[in-house]
Parts: C-alpha cells; sequence; structure tokens
C-alpha cells in the first residue's frame, strides 16, 4: 500500500513537470512573438523623421520601456524554469539584450527630462496595466549560477573573521534539559489551577442549592437551552467566517498570516526542486557533450574539412594569378586569415541629422537570439525529446563551425608557406622575402606587489575594509508607487519620488549591470552612485540590497573606518591599489562610502580634523577614471547631509544622485502592516493601520522600525492572543522621536535639483 502511494505521488510528479514545460515553452513562445513586433517597431521608427515634441518622444520611449520590462519579467521566469540547456542559451542571450535595451531606454529618458524619475501613471492607464505590471525583477540567475562560489568565499570570510577575533558573539542560550523542566512544572501548575478550580465551582454550586432548596434540573428544558444557544454560536460563527473571506476578498482585511500549506502548492514546490534537479544534470551532460562531440567532428570530418580549405584557398591563388599577374598577399591572423579572402564588407551608412533614438547595442544582440528562434525552435518538432535533454544535431551544427576555426588556423600556416614557395618559384629575380611581424598584442601586465588575491582578501577583512554584507532582499524594501507623478508634472509641479520609484533605479543602476557582465560592458556605464535623505529612510539597507541580490563583496571606504588606517601618501595609494585589485579580481564587487559629504567638505569641522575626512578627495576621481566597462564595481555613497559638501568636485564623482525621501501616506500604510508582520504581530480589525499610517506624516522607516520593536516585546507578543494590537501602543514610543519636517525635505530637493545643475555643467 504504501509503495503504491509512492508511485502515485511519483506519477503525479511527472506528470505535473511535464505539464510545465509545455506551459513554460508556451510562455517563451509569447515573449518572442512580442519580441519580434517590438523590433519591428524599432526597425520602422528609424526610417522616420527626427521628432521635435518632447511629450510624445517621451511617450515612445516609455511605451518602449513598459513593454520591454514586461517582456523581461516572462523571459527571467521562462530562463528560470525551463531545463534544455540550449534553449536556455537562447533565452539567456535575449535576457540580457532585453536587460541592456531598458538600460538604453531610460537613459535616453533620463537624458530627454533631465530627471532620474519619471512617471507612467497615464500610459499604464492606457495600457490597462498596474504598476506591478513595470516592477522590475531581479534575475535568479545571479545568485543561483554561483551559490557554491559564494558559499565557499562565506566560509573563508567567517574563518578569517574567527581567527582574528572579529566574530559577533553569540548569545549564551539556557541548555535544552532546563528549557523542558521549566514548561513541564508550567504545565502542571496550569492542570493544577484547572483541577483546584472546577472543585471550587462545583462545591459552590451545591452550597447554593442547599440554601435555595432547589429541586434537581429540568433535563429537557436545559438540554432546548443548550440546542438554541449552540446553534446560535455556530450560525455566528459561520457569518463570521463568510464574513470575513468576503473582507479578504475585497482586499479590506490582510489574509491570514499563517496558513496550512494545499497539496497543490506543496506538489508545485516539489516540482519546481525536480526542475532544478533536472536542470542541473541537464546543463552537466550537455557541457560533457561539447566536449565529446567536437573530439568526434574533428576526428571524423577534420580532413574532409582540411582537404576543402586548402582547395578553395589554391583555387583563389590561380584566380588572382590570371587577373593580375601575381600571386596576391595572404591575409594575416589579426586581418582574419583565409576568412578575409570570402568576406564581403558594407559601405557604412550614414546617419540623418535631427533628434532620433541613440544606437542601440543590445538590437543587434536580441535580433540574432530572435533570429535564432525563429530559425531552430519556433517550429521545431520535439516530440522525440519527451525530457527536454540536449540536441545532438544543434550541437554538430555549433562545434563544426568551432572544428572548421581550428583547422582553418592551421591550413593558414600551411598555405602561407606554399604562396611564399609559389612566389620564389616564379619571381626568383626579384629575390624579395616578405618579414612577417605579429603586432604588439600583449597587454603589459600589472606591477606584482608580491601578495596573491587571497592574502590581500584576508589583509582587508582583518583591516575591516572588506565586510559582510546584511542578507537583505531588495523585496524588502517596502514601498507604494506614486499615483499622481505625471499629473502634478503637467502642472509643473515637481512629485517627491515614491519609495517604488527608488527601488526601481536602484535595480536598474546597480543590481542588472553588476549582475550581468554582458550587460554591464554594453550598457551606460555607471560607476558611482550617490543615496541622499535623511536618516532612518534605508540607504544602508539598498546598498545590502545591491550584494545580497548580485552576490557582490562589500568594501567599507567611510572617512570613519579608513581613519588611522594605511597612513601617509603611500599609504592611502596602497589601500586603494589593493581594495580595487581585489574588487575587480572578485567581481562584482560594491566600494560603500558612508557619509559621502565628509569626502569633499567646503570646511572640515574641528572635531572631525584627526580622522582626516579629505583623504580620498584627489584619489577617488582618478580611480574611477581608470575602471573600465568590463569591471564589475560600483561605488555607492551614502549622505544625510549633501548640502555640506562642495557640490561642483562631489557631482563631478557622483554622475547618479538618487533622492530617498520619507514615505507618503501610501507607503507607511503598507509600511506599518509589513513592519508589525515581520516582528511577530498580528494585524487585527482591532489594529488601525490607516490612523497609524496618518499619525506617522514625517516619520522615516526607521523611525517605524523603533517604535514596533519597542512595544513588540517577548512579553507582549504572549499576550497578543487575548489583547489584540491597537493604534494608541506604538504612539508613545513613536513620540519620543524627531519626524523630518517639509522644509527639511524641501532642501534635500533643492540641493538635489541644484546639484543636477552642477552635474551638467561639470
Amino acid at each position: 500500500m504504501h509503495l503504491c502511494a509512492n508511485q502515485c505521488l511519483y506519477l503525479q510528479l511527472r506528470y505535473s513537470f511535464l505539464l510545465s514545460i509545455s506551459t513554460y515553452n508556451k510562455m517563451w513562445a509569447e515573449a518572442q512573438e512580442a519580441l519580434n513586433g517590438l523590433l519591428q517597431r524599432e526597425i520602422e521608427d528609424k526610417s522616420l523623421k527626427p521628432q521635435k515634441d518632447r511629450i510624445t518622444v517621451f511617450q515612445t520611449l516609455a511605451t518602449f520601456y513598459i513593454k520591454y520590462v514586461q517582456i523581461f519579467c516572462n523571459l527571467e521566469t521562462v530562463y528560470d524554469q525551463i531545463v534544455h540547456p540550449q534553449k536556455r542559451l537562447v533565452i539567456r542571450q535575449v535576457l540580457e539584450g532585453v536587460m541592456g535595451r531598458i538600460l538604453e531606454l531610460k537613459n535616453e529618458m533620463v537624458e530627454l527630462e533631465n530627471s532620474e524619475f519619471h512617471y507612467f501613471d497615464d500610459i499604464l492607464q492606457d495600457l490597462k496595466l498596474s504598476p506591478e505590471h513595470i516592477e522590475i525583477p531581479i534575475p535568479r540567475y545571479f545568485i543561483k549560477e554561483k551559490v557554491k562560489v559564494l558559499r565557499e568565499r562565506e566560509k573563508i570570510l567567517a574563518q578569517i573573521l574567527m581567527n582574528s577575533g572579529l566574530q559577533d558573539i553569540k548569545p549564551v542560550s539556557i541548555p535544552g534539559a532546563l528549557v523542558i523542566q521549566i514548561s513541564e512544572r508550567a504545565r502542571q501548575g496550569r492542570l493544577r489551577a484547572t483541577f483546584m478550580k472546577q472543585i471550587y465551582l462545583e462545591e459552590k454550586r451545591e452550597r447554593q442549592a442547599r440554601l435555595q432548596g432547589v429541586k434537581g434540573p429540568n433535563l429537557d428544558a436545559a438540554a432546548l437551552h443548550i440546542q438554541k444557544v449552540w446553534r446560535g454560536f455556530t450560525q455566528w460563527k459561520k457569518t463570521v467566517k463568510m464574513r470575513e473571506e468576503e473582507m479578504i476578498f475585497l482586499g479590506m482585511n490582510p489574509p491570514p498570516q499563517f496558513q496550512r500549506i494545499s497539496a497543490s502548492v506543496a506538489r508545485a514546490q516539489n516540482v519546481e526542486t525536480k526542475r532544478c534537479e533536472v536542470q542541473g544534470r541537464h546543463e552537466t551532460e550537455y557541457e560533457k557533450a561539447l566536449v565529446s562531440i567536437k573530439t568526434h567532428l574533428r576526428e571524423i570530418e577534420g580532413p574532409d574539412i582540411k582537404e576543402s580549405l586548402q582547395d578553395q584557398i589554391r583555387q583563389w591563388f590561380i584566380e588572382c594569378w590570371h587577373i593580375t599577374g601575381k600571386f596576391p598577399d595572404y591575409p594575416n591572423e589579426e586581418e582574419g586569415g583565409s576568412t578575409a579572402i570570402f568576406s564581403q564588407k558594407t559601405p557604412d551608412q550614414e546617419e540623418e541629422e535631427g533628434w532620433k533614438m541613440a544606437p542601440s547595442n543590445f538590437l543587434p544582440i536580441m535580433e540574432e537570439g530572435n533570429n535564432q528562434y525563429k530559425d531552430i525552435w519556433q517550429n521545431r518538432d520535439e516530440r522525440w525529446n519527451f525530457l527536454q535533454e540536449y540536441d545532438p544535431e544543434l550541437i554538430k551544427e555549433e562545434k563544426r563551425k568551432e572544428v572548421e576555426e581550428e583547422i582553418r588556423v592551421q591550413v593558414d600556416e600551411l598555405m602561407r608557406q606554399e604562396l611564399k614557395n609559389l612566389k620564389l618559384a616564379v619571381d626568383r629575380e626579384k629575390d624579395k622575402k616578405r618579414k612577417k611581424g605579429k603586432k604588439g598584442g600583449k597587454k603589459v601586465s600589472a606591477a606584482k606587489d608580491g601578495k596573491t588575491i587571497d592574502s590581500l582578501y584576508k589583509e582587508l577583512v582583518e583591516e575591516g575594509l572588506l565586510i559582510k554584507p546584511k542578507t537583505v532582499k531588495l523585496s524588502d524594501y517596502v514601498g507604494e508607487y506614486s499615483y499622481l507623478g505625471t499629473t502634478l508634472r503637467q502642472v509643473d509641479i515637481e512629485p517627491m519620488p515614491s519609495l517604488t520609484d527608488v527601488r526601481q533605479l536602484i535595480a536598474l543602476y546597480g543590481i542588472l549591470p553588476l549582475g550581468s557582465q554582458a550587460v554591464h560592458e554594453k550598457a551606460p556605464l555607471v560607476k558611482a552612485l550617490l543615496l541622499a535623505g535623511p536618516t532612518g529612510v534605508g540607504k544602508k539597507m539598498l546598498v545590502h540590497a545591491l550584494c545580497t541580490e548580485t552576490g557582490a563583496n562589500l568594501f567599507n571606504l567611510s572617512a570613519s573606518n579608513i581613519a588611522g588606517k594605511y597612513p601617509g601618501k603611500s599609504g592611502l595609494q596602497m589601500m586603494l591599489h589593493m581594495v580595487f585589485k581585489v574588487a575587480k579580481q572578485l567581481q562584482p564587487s560594491v566600494i560603500w562610502i558612508g557619509d559621502a559629504e565628509k569626502t569633499f567638505y567646503k570646511k572640515v569641522p574641528k572635531s572631525e580634523k584627526e580622522m582626516e575626512p579629505k583623504r580620498l578627495k584627489k584619489n577617488l576621481p582618478k580611480i574611477l577614471k581608470s575602471l573600465k566597462a568590463e569591471d564589475r564595481v560600483l561605488v555607492v555613497g551614502t549622505t544625510q547631509r549633501p548640502f555640506d559638501a562642495d557640490l561642483r568636485p562631489f557631482c563631478k564623482v557622483y554622475k547618479k544622485i538618487l533622492l530617498i525621501p520619507r514615505p507618503d501616506y501610501a507607503s507607511r500604510f503598507v509600511l506599518w502592516k509589513h513592519i508589525i508582520l515581520q516582528n511577530g504581530g498580528a494585524v487585527t480589525k482591532s489594529l488601525n493601520i490607516s490612523c497609524l499610517a496618518k499619525v506617522s506624516d514625517g516619520f522615516t522607516q526607521g523611525h517605524i522600525v523603533y517604535a514596533v520593536q519597542t512595544v513588540l516585546s517577548e512579553r507582549r507578543l504572549r499576550q497578543m492572543t487575548n489583547k489584540p494590537l491597537t493604534a494608541a501602543e506604538f504612539l508613545s514610543s513613536l513620540a519620543r522621536q524627531d519626524p523630518v519636517y517639509k522644509e527639511e525635505e524641501e532642501t534635500y530637493k533643492v540641493n538635489l535639483r541644484y546639484a543636477t545643475s552642477a552635474r551638467r555643467i561639470a
């Protein structure tokens, strides 16, 4: 019986797995169809006359942006779930092309509007979409494909911290036997109290009966009364449950905090786990097949390929002799060797004058991936490939080209010598020997400092310059969308960005480029990012989220952290050399500079002169200049007082400046619920979240977290079952903190506007 149940479960999982393959293949086809339509539109728009109306241009860019984001979401899901290794290669190419195109369109909108923040509420309404449809997803393969590397690095970091005595000391836990003893004594005490209460109540009833001379109870009347009360109670419970379900369905009440996982959800989770295992197994088999099939092709088809190439090149020798009367010069390896003989170059097209969308580095990548899909996968019969394993014929086609290229290099050497002999035989009187030399293509190796990357890594950890990032997801940065952005801009009022806008920009400027080498090398390059805003809005949290989502190393070059370390000019240069060398070698990396304004102080306060906060002022611009497109290194500054800095050099370093505001009403409403639930609380009818969101106007996320953690002590959490939370409980802890006033927020806004203009002048 047990065996039969296991077999049934296995068959159910297998059926669900195969069904999901069909679903994700269909999703891929739909995404490719949408992408094909967009590519056609982009090609058509190139032939149109330049646009002069700024609003029309923005509408065009925004519409492209929104549609590419939708395709991005679907392709990311498909790439994560499809198990066929060769399909995943095509999807990955298109996915990275779409990511890069989104960043290019974002850059176009920034250049057009002179603002980092854009609002699409009118376009979303026309397209009948919600703000969730343009949420930038974080590709899961950023972490999945380097889990082993990250775990190994985490172990090394923990070992170094422990050896150097920098590991956080864990709180001493109570022994298990003592916990059991305390719990058992409490249980016995409760039972004894309940037993004594029953005895007391029974004696009390007997005394009252003796005093009043009451006769025995009327059993029929008692049964009728109990039945009446019970029916009323059960009906009331049903009504309350129906009402609660209706309110949850309408979105008026939060869903239950703890729900039992249904059988269908559990089965879906099992299928996803199985799919990940199959995906890894198929990838391994595919990698092995690449080597074995290439070796087989080289052995079987190699001699024929070599002979065919030699015949073609000899034919070229003869044709040139008949046309020009002499033998040609053989192209060198840098020119492509014999491939240059048969290649044809097309003349460059002239560009039209006027405003047009900037040329894209990613359109050719997407077009190539789209053509591969149409040529290979769109109408391919895969009925034989039930388990979605690799296709050997496709590998042969791919590896045949590689084998041809390798053999071509060998043939070129032979044919160069053959051509040389022919020339000597025909033109002996000239006795001309061509000296061939390869142009310098070797990179000068960097001067060795005598230290390995491992030793530098260890030294930076011990000095506190390389730190362990906190595990924080970008989705933990909770906030709502701004629904009035376009309306306010139409009446010349610059809206305050919402927390969702900030989250989107962190994904676009930080996570996507750091997570993908292909995107970082060709997308608009962002080397430094500044997060400006009052205390408690989550600047450091966003820095840690950047590292968590991309698996990046985190270096701390804050003025307070480097004070007294590597003193002197030579010491500073050595420190920066070590930091950026390790950052490049172990990329992606984030260089965090807290209190970034201190590096560019107009005047250093007397209390901070010993700290030398301006140590990095001269070196930082030079280092940023040395960062290339292939270096996935991002400098992130955080500041709560940007107005203390000398803005001209400050803005030369930080080309992207993001203002992080205090949360608005909608964001505070979401935040209160999220933080209360996160800290073990329960949201019930007794807790008026709307009231809390209203009275906390001006307070930041940090203030709300402090208020919630102060109220939700262990003792209060134990009482919550009998005593639900109320809004009044949080007011006292909230009132003890100083809010961010509107005037202070306006100061940030004005300084950001001035910084933007200063950056453009610079």
